[in-house]
């Protein structure tokens, strides 16, 4: 029995059991295997590459990479249109009919990448055609948008979500708060910050022994992490926390109330872009929900330049704006001097450990 078939077997076995207390350890048990299974899909070939002749992957370029997926027909191509300047010539890749469309969208003085991933949907999960690939660039996203058709009810939205969650990517949560590490002796050792109400040492064991580790330490540190959130512990590497903005096309062709409806959904927004409604909200919350800082540089003696900002990642220090504007200016630092919101008083002097704010001035002074 093939991988695939074992899958299919341990779904149609979870839809047939009924959750009780009875049955939950065997339940633990079936998602366990369901995850490992699903992993070894979903791991390159060994010895293989990423397929020959014309790849999926596209390289990964400007300041964050954005996963735009959706069903044929909600809006993405017209999206794309609308709100990127550039974008490359569209190209044919070998995964059903997968059409990538890489686009950048310039905002706020960062470059963003839009990467169409339709192919996602549709057998990706179970490593047809070009899965691998495609899996894979989504997992590198720093956001996922999902553009959804307004006049179509929440199911479209289960859908992709059930998708990108049997792949390992988990939409706008946290990695559980469960230490976990493998040992060589000792047997294995569960203990808690406070008890679990969904987890206990049993289930724990089970799993283990099913991943076949007989010495662990575990430490649970969140009493609500469920066995879902240990499942996805032990499967780490295959396992990706992303943001996701549901945007809603096509809230012309739909009533008042129910655009006022969804637009109050989490994580929501709500656009036609056959009217160009709602497109410069949409843009604002890419870069609100990305979370990217626009760092302005300022040479000794000279006033800043606020022509061109660098653009680096939340919670960055002084040492990863030196990384943006060249590696080598770490080995010869002094010190720096920081204007603006992340300062004290202004300016600041400061080492490379000092975590910098959004519209910052940084002047670097080397030896």
């Amino acid at each position: 029995m093939g991988i695939v078939e074992k899958i299919q077997q341990i779904e149609d076995e979870l839809a047939r059991t009924q959750k009780n207390k009875a049955t939950e350890y065997h339940i633990g048990l079936l998602k366990g295997k369901l995850a490992r299974y699903r992993a070894q899909l979903l791991e390159p070939t060994p010895g293989g590459s990423s397929g020959g002749g014309q790849g999926f992957e596209v390289s990964k370029s400007g300041d964050a990479r954005i996963a735009l997926i959706g069903f044929p027909s909600v809006g993405k191509s017209s999206l794309l249109s609308k709100i990127t300047k550039t974008k490359s010539e569209v190209a044919q890749y070998s995964f059903t009919t997968l059409t990538s469309v890489p686009g950048v969208l310039e905002y706020n003085g960062a470059e963003l990448q839009i990467l169409d991933l339709p192919g996602i949907i549709g057998g990706a999960s179970e490593g047809k055609g070009r899965g691998r690939q495609v899996i894979a660039s989504a997992k590198t996203a720093d956001l996922i948008l999902m553009v959804l058709d307004a006049t179509k009810g929440p199911n479209q939205r289960e859908i992709l979500e059930q998708e990108l969650e049997s792949v390992g990517i988990r939409l706008n949560k946290t990695p559980p708060n469960i230490y976990y590490k493998q040992k060589t002796t000792g047997g294995i050792k569960v203990s808690s910050t406070a008890p679990p109400k969904y987890l206990d040492e049993k289930q724990i064991a089970s799993i283990l022994r099913d991943y076949r580790v007989h010495n662990a330490d575990v430490l649970i540190r969140d009493e609500n992490v469920t066995v879902d959130d240990f499942i996805d512990v032990l499967n780490a590497q295959h396992i990706a926390y992303i943001p996701c903005l549901y945007a809603y096309n096509k809230i012309d062709a739909v009533s008042l109330e129910e655009v006022d409806r969804l637009a109050r959904l989490p994580d929501t927004v709500v656009m036609s872009c056959h009217l160009e409604l709602g497109l410069d909200v949409l843009i604002e919350r890419i870069w609100d929900d990305l979370k990217l800082l626009r760092i302005y540089t300022k040479r000794k003696g000279e006033p800043p330049s606020f022509d061109d900002a660098l653009v680096v990642r939340s919670n960055s220090t002084i040492e990863n704006v030196c990384d943006r504007i060249h590696r080598s200016i770490k080995d010869q630092f002094k010190y720096a001097l920081v204007w603006g919101a992340s300062a004290k008083h202004n300016p600041q002097k400061c080492g490379l450990s000092h975590h910098v704010a959004d519209e910052d001035v940084v002047s670097i002074l080397t030896k």
